[in-house]
């Protein structure tokens, strides 16, 4: 069959590799009839997401018939029409039974410690073949399976398989009430969602921060008071447009390769920090010590922190290395802040967010922008790696 697989840094093929079986009596194989391509994909590609095995096959993004199944799954049989959840998680253990299944203590084969468990992940993640694919195996398919409602398409499936959920999840660790103002970093797809969820849960003002004018109209489109951070200081403009308090609510949707604005004020803003941050590490480093790019914080994340108003919270959802270990907490302690952050609970959601679906609440499908053959994936990868306008999601088809 075809698959996107990973080889190495900015190396991608669509590779024939065999089919996947039956391994377990709780697997299930799935047919796809769709993926797509995430941001967090992108991180794997330029080696910004964590040790990746070659070979991999990528996606974490899955909608399909079910062909198999094991002797232990008793709920699916063949024919069913599902959306696979991105995170994987067994269903029984204690993490899965509160709703925390990205944090399931089984499905990781590097032990209950290791982390979330996800489809085309880096090593820590299992690695489990991913979902850009014309098959795939399902771990624990009892419970990382959802039946989709006949009323629901393809296309509005397979974004309820990860960026609506996450999207979701972000607006509701964030604990937006009604009236609350919310700051969105990064439209990118999972900030769509942000924004879309801040709105069923009645935010009173949205502001949306980016630099891809195609992306700030999406927002706008939606709502949403666009800010671009390459015309204007992001912190500054929230200040000003919300009375000089600040945000109630920031969620961080970019992570790790979130980019400094390249001209304008905010630019000269955060060269200075960074030149600044520079220099303190040199003060307090060891003779010949080498920093690397996991030791700079991250933008959205400082200027997330410097936006939210006096006792506000903070919701990071973007996706880190575990290399990651710098963060403003002097300034957020010193503000009160809340912060939570973590990997989407992707099962905990779905159930809910098709149901909205289905009654017509929302259509996740006005967001996808492109539909493409998966044979046509190493070109739709370039594309919505350059940002290119109107490249905002991809849906990959295979074999249509």
């Amino acid at each position: 069959m075809k698959a996107v697989v990973w080889h190495g840094v900015g190396d991608i093929r669509l590779d024939d590799v065999p089919e996947p079986q039956i391994e377990q009596p709780t697997d299930a194989i799935v047919r796809l009839t769709a993926s797509a391509i995430c941001g967090t994909d992108l991180h794997f590609i330029r080696g910004t997401g964590g040790e990746m095995v070659p070979g991999t096959i990528l996606g974490h993004e899955g909608v399909g018939i079910v062909e198999q199944v094991g002797a232990d799954v008793r709920n699916f049989r063949p024919g069913d029409r599902v959306v696979i959840p991105s995170t994987i998680g067994c269903g029984y253990c204690s993490y899965c039974r509160a709703g925390y299944y990205s944090q399931c203590d089984n499905a990781n084969p590097n032990g209950p410690l290791a982390g979330t468990c996800f489809y085309g992940g880096p090593k820590t993640t299992g690695p489990i073949q991913g979902l850009q694919a014309e098959k795939a195996r399902i771990l624990f398919a009892a419970t990382n399976l959802v039946k989709i409602p006949d009323g629901v398409t393809d296309q509005q499936a397979i974004m309820v398989s990860d960026i609506f959920p996450t999207g979701y999840f972000g607006a509701d660790i964030a604990d937006i009430k009604p009236g609350h103002t919310v700051a969105v970093f990064g439209c990118g797809p999972v900030g769509q969602f942000v924004i879309a969820s801040a709105k069923l849960m009645k935010a009173g003002r949205i502001f949306a921060v980016d630099r891809i004018p195609s992306r700030l109209d999406t927002a706008r489109a939606q709502g949403a008071e666009a800010i671009n951070f390459e015309q204007e200081d992001p912190v500054e403009a929230l200040r000003r447009l919300t009375g000089g308090i600040g945000v109630d609510r920031a969620i961080d949707a970019v992570g790790v390769d979130a980019k400094h604005a390249d001209h304008g004020p905010a630019a000269q803003k955060a060269q200075q920090e960074e030149q600044t941050f520079q220099q303190e590490l040199e003060e307090v480093a060891p003779q010949g010590t080498a920093w690397n790019a996991g030791d700079a914080p991250s933008q959205a994340l400082e200027w997330a922190v410097q936006g939210l108003c006096k006792a506000g919270t903070l919701s990071i959802i973007g996706v880190y290395p575990q290399t990651m270990q710098n963060f403003p907490v002097g300034a957020a302690m010193n503000k009160n802040l809340t912060i939570r952050s973590g990997n989407c609970n992707h099962r905990k959601y779905i159930p809910m967010l098709l149901d909205l679906v289905e009654q017509g609440t929302i259509d996740p499908e006005k967001l996808l922008s492109q539909v493409e053959e998966m044979s046509d994936a190493i070109g739709a990868y370039h594309a919505f790696d350059e940002r290119q306008p109107g490249w905002l999601k991809v849906e990959l088809v295979p074999g249509m």
